[in-house]
Formats: structure tokens, C-alpha cells, sequence
């Protein structure tokens, strides 16, 4: 019987964390270290005509000075893409700092190191950078306009790639013979991570060693250390070791490989000194890789009787000036294939162009690309009820799939392990008590009151797998997680995982994995991970896939080593292996009450003095975990919001949600995940917005113009869940971190059209500020 798997357990790290004793990149100060500060580009697009250093060079304090051109001449690499979307994908260079051109406002054109993070700031003055500046553009269907700047040589015309997936002759003939075609434009706004810690890293090299040690606050270190020896720096493996320590949030802004990192690599071994770098929060905002930025057409075809028939979707994705690390795959593969949601859409086509302009590169952001498909089905979904004067609900109730029919193939790739959506339905509709709900909402418009409901019915694809497929689909790695499990002579256990934790409770939740499966104390295991020098191989954290890739992997190894421990057990009690039962820690042979504990087996092993034959000695094991399928999460998110039709002031009353992300180990550091992420989703649906005026700078560059969510922003959420396990891994969890977000970009939004749809307003643009809101309501138009 399980002790800790499913117990709400308390978090570990959060010892440290809670009192100030958390290490982070920026606390560490090593011997010697210098500091660094990077010269950005003032212009969108520029060539650079010249660069003087000389009298910031002069400046008291100031250790060296590169450009481009030096890192050039050494011969450093692009900062590599890592995702291949066709075979006809224009990748054109993006040199970790500029050289010639510059792309985007931030874009690195000199790194200053200097004694003291002042002193380079200030010499950083005094570097003389002559600029030809350029029109530019920002916007990405602008810069298919025929005129428009051309950012790269390799792309004149600013698209990278077309990539399109479903059958658009069938999708083209189902939305033709619909009896009612529901069709919006979307806008799903660019959107700038705020991890409570900016990125850092401290480059640091041993020349006596001839090694590399790069700190960097990434959610990625094994990747980093692959892209960086590989592609750029042409270091082999063994002489780098990348360590990231405790990070303050990711968001997916930390998956990514950055020129920092590689700057700060290279720089060390020039001046063979450590040099510590480490954002600005206005820095941040500008090199941060920022998220989503879609603009979308979405047609989606029923039948008399509301049945979905088809559904076509084309979709103009802003990459940025470069193409950042997973750039590619996240407006494609983990966009379309998520475009049949919870239904049973016989037919779907979707379009991808994916363009450049003079802006911040784009990659993952909390969801990746599912948030964006969820918000294109569900926005449809609640505008096709109004428009057939269907209950919301009742549309979605009859178009799901149904429970007997999985494993599901849909139209877009994707086939779902396990699902049974009606139930988590009805649940939310009972926790939001939906009928007295509605009887509030005529009652509220009698009265002039502005109540709506809206709703968000899921899914999602997490543990992004198997590698083959990643393969297959053009991703530049594999997507296995690898884990090490060793158990000292005292019983105690050390479990080394290639996820990472940057807030996620992951000491926690794979320590409660391995507690029970040794039937131990929680207390007697510790969770190493963020240092490649201690840990085989790993790939990071990112899409949810912690606990369904790399939990399953620790589970693996924990296997292993109860298989052998087993043997070790038998010998010690005289008696088969075969007639030995585990429980509560012990082995014990069946019908008697001989017995050996996990601790005295431990010992045993590293004291190998009474032992089986053909053994080894030790009890510590490896594992790799290729899932064989992604995983499904899904479920159901219901709103209710009230406007002030004064303002415009959208104030969410109750948010209710019932998620199934299958087995869960920790139930509250899973509702811990589900509260930030709808946290996350509101804020992109009222506040939050990254707005480029024409010249390509940036103005929502700090927090007072870029507004996140505050906690008295929000109302309590209600959670709850069903339970549909996954059938393709061994704990059948599916993964929970992405979820809320996920679900309540759209549910928010859809409460908020729903509270003003009476008075003729039939779509917005996010985000629903109180102005946008306010000018839709008196005719206005959007803003």
C-alpha cells in the first residue's frame, strides 16, 4: 500500500526556500570573478558600421572587451535552432553577439567585463557604436507584405517556413457542406515571462584542467552543455560541466539556449577569470525569449444538430529576429496536433507560417502552443453555441469523443491514450451549481448587471515522446529522461534525475516515489539534479513531462534495484526468490515471518561478506525512460465574471476546475500548479500584453507597464479532478503543470464575451483591458 504516493506531503525544499537559504546563480561568488555587462542595440534594425572601444577600455576597472567580430574570428558558432520544420526551413545565423546587423532592440553588439558589475556597466557608456539604422517591422503579417524589411539574406521575404498538417480537401468540403460555419480571427498576444529570478551565468575556467564550468539559471542544463560543445563552442563534453543551481521559475523563457551562456563560456577561457552575468528586469524584458505572438483565421464548420464537421485554421506565427531554441515546434507540431481538443472532428487542416520581424525571439511560454490551440477550439466552440442558441456545455457534452473510443486516432496525428470527458463536465457544472448560475445571470441583466459564464474544455499533450517521433517531427533531440537511484550501506537513497527542478516541488514528488518503492522514510532520500557532472544525462523540464518521463524513469531504476535487492533478500532468509513478498519495506517469505528489511539489505550488499554467487556487490542502479506516447491530460475549467459597465473592469467572481492528469503523487503541489497556471492564463486574458510601436522598441519594457496578475486580482479557485490513468506508463500519471494554463486563457475569455454578447458584442482581442472592454460595450470597436 502506498504511503506517499497520493499524499498531499509537504515540500521539501521548501525549508530552504522559505528562509532566505535558497542558492541561486547570482549568490554564487567565486574566486577572482569579474563581471559583465552587455551593450545592446538602441534600433529594431541596423547595420552596424563601426564599433569603438577604446576609451571604455581606458575606464579604471575594465578587464577586457569583445565584439562580434572577435568571437567570429575565434571561430564561435550560431546560437543553434533546434527544431527543423521542413526540409525548406530558412535558419538563417544568429551570432551570439551581432555582427554587421543588428535585429531586434537588446540584440548583444559587446560584452564589458570589468572588476565590478559598476565598473562594466558604466565603461558600457562609453562604447562608440555607429549605426546605419534600417526600417523595420514587427508585425508578422506585415512582414510577408511585399516592401517589407528584410531582416535575414536567407529570407527575403522574412518566412521561414510554411507547415501545414490534416487533409484541407476533405476540412475544405466539410466546412463547404456544413449546415453553419462558425468563424473568428484571432489575435493571441505576444507575451514576456517573469520568473521572480532574471537569468544569470557565470562562465569559469580552469586553464590548469583545461575544464569549463558554466552556472547559468537554465531549465535545461544537459541540453545546454549538447548545443554548446556540439554546435558552438566545439568543446568535447567532459571538459564543460553545466550547473544550475536553485531557479526562480522558468515559464519556458529558462528552456531555451541563450548567447549569454555562450558568451559568458567563450569570455572566460579569453581572460581565464570567472565572469558572472545577470539580467537587469528591463534587460529581461528585452532578451527573454517571449511566447505565443499568433494571428490566426479559424473556421469551424456543424451540422444541423451542432455535430462538429470540420474545421480549417491558418496561422501566422512571430518568431522574432532569430530563430530561438524550440522556435519552430511550438506554433507547429505542439499547436496543430492539439486542434481536435476533446471532439470528434472528422476533419481538420491547419496552416503554419512562421515569419520574421524586428522583435524579441519567440519560443515556449507556459503551455506552448497547446494554449493557443485550446483558446482557437474553445473560443469557437462558445461562439457556435451562441450563434445556434445551444447551452455551451450541451455543444461540447455532444461532440466529445466518447469513453469507449480509446485509444483515439485524430485527423491531426495525435493519438490519445486514455479520456473520459463527461464526467469532469458534470463535476464543474456541480461545483459552479451551472443552473442557479445562469437563473443569476437573467436576473443580472434585468437589473443592467454584466454577468457572464464561460467555459474550457481541454486537453493537452504532455512528456513529449517517443524519441523517434521527436526525431521524426524535426526536433533536434531526443525526449527520454534518464535517473540514477543509490542506495547507501545505511539505507539511505540518492536519486539523481535529468529533470529539473526550478519551483516545481520535483524533491518532493520523486522522493515520495522512491519512499514508497523502497518502503522507506521520505526523510531517508534526497533528489539530486542541475549539475552534469553528477547526473548521466537529462533533458531538462519543460511541457509537463517531469513526473511522466522523468518520475517513470526513477521508477525504472527503483526496479532494478529491487530486483537485485530481492536476490541479495533470498539469500540472506535461505528461501527462492520466488517466494519472497515485498511490503513495508521488508521482504519476507511468504507464510512465515522471516524477514529482512531494506536497510539490512543495503548493508549487506556493500558488505558482501555471506553473498549470492554471480553477484555484484553495491545496490545502485541507471535508468532511461522513452515514453512510447505522449501523455493526455484533460478537463473541464468554468468561469463566472462580472463587468462594470462604468469602467469596463472585468472582475472574476468563481473559477471552478476539474482536471484528470491521471495518477497524482502529490495532490497539493498539484493544485499548487493548477492555481499558477490559471493565474498565468488570466493574466494573459486582462492585463498582460507585449506592445512594439512601429520602430520596433519595446513599451511595456518594465513592470509598470507590463501588468501581470496580483493576488488580489483573483478570486479563490475551486479544484478538483477525476482519474483517468495513463495506460503507457508505469505510475500512469500524464502531467499537471501546464493545465491551468492551458484551460483558463479560454474559459476567462469566453465568460467575459459571454457577459456582454446581449449587447451585440460578439468577439474581443486580448487582453480584455478595462478601455478594450469598455469601448466594445458602447460600440467602440476593440479599443
Amino acid at each position: 500500500m502506498s504511503k506517499y504516493i497520493g499524499a498531499s506531503v509537504k515540500r521539501k525544499e521548501d525549508g530552504r526556500f522559505i528562509t532566505g537559504r535558497g542558492r541561486y546563480t547570482d549568490d554564487i561568488v567565486l574566486p577572482n570573478m569579474t563581471h559583465a555587462y552587455i551593450v545592446r542595440s538602441p534600433h529594431a534594425h541596423a547595420k552596424i558600421k563601426s564599433i569603438n572601444v577604446d576609451q571604455a577600455k581606458a575606464q579604471p576597472g575594465v578587464v577586457a572587451i569583445f565584439t562580434g567580430k572577435d568571437m567570429e574570428a575565434d571561430g564561435v558558432g550560431s546560437v543553434p535552432n533546434g527544431w527543423q520544420i521542413g526540409e525548406d526551413m530558412k535558419e538563417p545565423p544568429h551570432p551570439p553577439l551581432a555582427v554587421g546587423k543588428v535585429r531586434h532592440v537588446g540584440d548583444g553588439v559587446a560584452v564589458v567585463i570589468a572588476e565590478d558589475r559598476y565598473a562594466a556597466k558604466d565603461a558600457a557608456e562609453l562604447v562608440e557604436v555607429d549605426y546605419e539604422i534600417l526600417p523595420a517591422v514587427t508585425d508578422g503579417a506585415k512582414a510577408m507584405e511585399k516592401g517589407a524589411p528584410a531582416l535575414h539574406d536567407e529570407a527575403p521575404d522574412n518566412v521561414s517556413f510554411v507547415w501545414e498538417l490534416g487533409d484541407k480537401d476533405a476540412a475544405d468540403n466539410a466546412l463547404k457542406n456544413s449546415h453553419r460555419t462558425t468563424k473568428l480571427e484571432i489575435v493571441n498576444q505576444r507575451l514576456i515571462a517573469n520568473a521572480i529570478e532574471p537569468r544569470s551565468a557565470i562562465g569559469d575556467y580552469d586553464a590548469g584542467r583545461d575544464e569549463l564550468t558554466l552556472y547559468t539559471s537554465s531549465q535545461n542544463p544537459h541540453l545546454i552543455r549538447l548545443l554548446m560543445c556540439a554546435f558552438v563552442l566545439g568543446i568535447p563534453e567532459h571538459k564543460v560541466r553545466i550547473i544550475s543551481p536553485d531557479v526562480g521559475g522558468g515559464f519556458g523563457s529558462k528552456i531555451c539556449h541563450y548567447p549569454e551562456e555562450i558568451i559568458m563560456s567563450w569570455a572566460t577561457r579569453k581572460i581565464e577569470r570567472p565572469i558572472k552575468w545577470t539580467a537587469e528586469r528591463s534587460e529581461s524584458y528585452l532578451t527573454d525569449a517571449h511566447g505565443r505572438d499568433h494571428h490566426t483565421t479559424a473556421e469551424m464548420g456543424f451540422d444541423k444538430d451542432g455535430n462538429i464537421l470540420g474545421l480549417r485554421v491558418n496561422t501566422v506565427a512571430n518568431l522574432g529576429a532569430y530563430l530561438s531554441t524550440l522556435a519552430g515546434g511550438i506554433p507547429t507540431w505542439l499547436y496543430g496536433t492539439l486542434l481536435a481538443g476533446q471532439y470528434k472532428t472528422k476533419s481538420i487542416y491547419v496552416q503554419v507560417t512562421g515569419v520574421f520581424t524586428n522583435t524579441t525571439p519567440v519560443d515556449a511560454y507556459r503551455g506552448a502552443g497547446r494554449p493557443e490551440a485550446t483558446y482557437v477550439i474553445e473560443r469557437l466552440m462558445d461562439t457556435a453555441a451562441r450563434e445556434m442558441n445551444m447551452d455551451p456545455a450541451e455543444l461540447r457534452r455532444k461532440n466529445f469523443i466518447a469513453p469507449d473510443a480509446f485509444p483515439y486516432q485524430t485527423p491531426v496525428v495525435m493519438q490519445y491514450d486514455s479520456g473520459n470527458y463527461e464526467p469532469a463536465l458534470d463535476k464543474a457544472l456541480q461545483m459552479i451549481n451551472y443552473k442557479k448560475l445562469r437563473e443569476e445571470q437573467k436576473q443580472a441583466r434585468d437589473q443592467g448587471r454584466l454577468l457572464g459564464i464561460g467555459f474550457s474544455a481541454y486537453i493537452e499533450a504532455c512528456g513529449i515522446a517517443p524519441s523517434k517521433v521527436a526525431g521524426a517531427i524535426g526536433l533536434r533531440a531526443g525526449l527520454y529522461e534518464g535517473a540514477s537511484v543509490r542506495v547507501h550501506p545505511t539505507g539511505k537513497v540518492m536519486v539523481y534525475t535529468g529533470s529539473h527542478s526550478h519551483g516545481q516541488g520535483h524533491e518532493t514528488t520523486f522522493a515520495q516515489v522512491a519512499a514508497d518503492g523502497f518502503g522507506i522514510s521520505i526523510d531517508d532520500v534526497e533528489v539530486v539534479h542541475g549539475d552534469t557532472a553528477q547526473i548521466p544525462f537529462g533533458m531538462g523540464t519543460y511541457g509537463s513531462r517531469s513526473i511522466a518521463v522523468g518520475g517513470n524513469a526513477i521508477y525504472k531504476a527503483i526496479e532494478k534495484i529491487k530486483e537485485k535487492a530481492k536476490k541479495i533478500a533470498a539469500h540472506k532468509l535461505e528461501a527462492s526468490a520466488d517466494d519472497l513478498e515485498f511490503a513495508d519495506g521488508s521482504w519476507t517469505v511468504k507464510g512465515t515471518d522471516k524477514s529482512v528489511t531494506f536497510a539490512e539489505v543495503a548493508l549487506i550488499a556493500y558488505v558482501p561478506h555471506d553473498y549470492p554467487e554471480d553477484l555484484e556487490p553495491g545496490l545502485e542502479d541507471n535508468a532511461f525512460w522513452d515514453p512510447k506516447n505522449f501523455t493526455f491530460p484533460f478537463g473541464t475549467h468554468i468561469c463566472s465574471v462580472e463587468i462594470d459597465p462604468d469602467t469596463g473592469k472585468v472582475k472574476i467572481l468563481k473559477y471552478v476546475a476539474v482536471d484528470d492528469v491521471g495518477n497524482v503523487i502529490n495532490p497539493m503541489i498539484v493544485d499548487g500548479q493548477l492555481h499558477g497556471g490559471i493565474a498565468q492564463g488570466a493574466g494573459q486574458v486582462l492585463w498582460e500584453e507585449a506592445v512594439y510601436d512601429d520602430s520596433g522598441q519595446l513599451l511595456t519594457g518594465t513592470m509598470m507597464d507590463y501588468a501581470i496578475p496580483k493576488a488580489d486580482d483573483l478570486p479563490s479557485f475551486e479544484i478538483d479532478r477525476t482519474t483517468t490513468p495513463c495506460p503507457d506508463n508505469p505510475l500512469g500519471v500524464k502531467g499537471a503543470g501546464e493545465a491551468g494554463t492551458i484551460a483558463s486563457t479560454a474559459c476567462i475569455a469566453n465568460a467575459v464575451i459571454d457577459a456582454v454578447a446581449h449587447l451585440g458584442v460578439k468577439d474581443l482581442q486580448m487582453p480584455f483591458t478595462p478601455q478594450r472592454v469598455w469601448n466594445a460595450i458602447h460600440g467602440n470597436g476593440n479599443r
